[in-house]
């Protein structure tokens, strides 16, 4: 319950954030996007997320980074390549009921390395919809039970660029983040999370 509202809390401030920069460029429409014109956008940003459905119930949050290159393919079409890494935090003394009884032990931590490539358009100046999939590989397979090194994962995602001056920007982008199974045999082996991604990008 506590992490639905903190993921509709997150949601709906970065709703009023986009509607009120929409409302704000409506009568400058002529204005083209701030990564539209030429160049590549490259940008360094720290990522946070909410676990979901069974993912949840054995860990609180999702912390990590990424690297990500915006290729301009088309008047505020852009091209992205993402690569990152994220550590889903296990919780502490979860219960488990064993044939011997019930015993208690910590989540091991997932650590995931993330490589994705996608599509960023501009719908105005400055907001954007972008929607990417790829590969998370496990490195810690062994340690948590999966038995595959990689999964399909695919994340939707909207944002906004705030300019900070010249070719610079801080990229702030929330996203819901899901995978295929790590485990043939087990369902709940699923990595899915509402995520927050807030980069410095800067043109080159």
């Amino acid at each position: 319950m506590k992490s639905t509202l903190k993921i509709s809390a997150l949601v709906l401030a970065f709703a009023g954030l986009t509607l009120g920069a929409k409302a704000q460029t409506s009568t400058t429409s002529t204005t083209k996007t701030s990564t539209s014109s030429n160049g590549v956008i490259l940008s360094i940003g720290v990522d946070a997320g909410i676990p979901t459905g069974k993912l949840s119930d054995s860990y609180n949050f999702n912390i990590g980074g990424s690297v990500q290159a915006d290729i301009p393919v088309a008047q505020n079409l852009f091209v992205t390549v993402n690569a990152g890494y994220n550590s889903i935090q296990g919780k502490n003394d979860l219960r488990f009921v064993t044939p011997g009884g019930v015993i208690t032990a910590d989540a091991t931590n997932i650590q995931l390395l993330p490589v994705k490539a996608g599509l960023k358009y501009f719908v105005v100046p400055h907001f954007y919809v972008q929607g990417e999939a790829g590969a998370a590989f496990a490195l810690n397979k062994s340690d948590v039970g999966f038995d595959k090194s990689a999964a399909f994962v695919y994340a939707p995602q909207v944002g906004y660029q705030f300019p900070i001056g010249g070719k610079n920007f801080i990229d702030a982008g929330v996203r819901y983040e899901a995978s295929t199974k790590f485990n043939s045999n087990i369902d709940d082996s699923k990595v899915n999370f509402f995520g927050l991604r807030v980069a410095y990008a800067f043109g080159l």
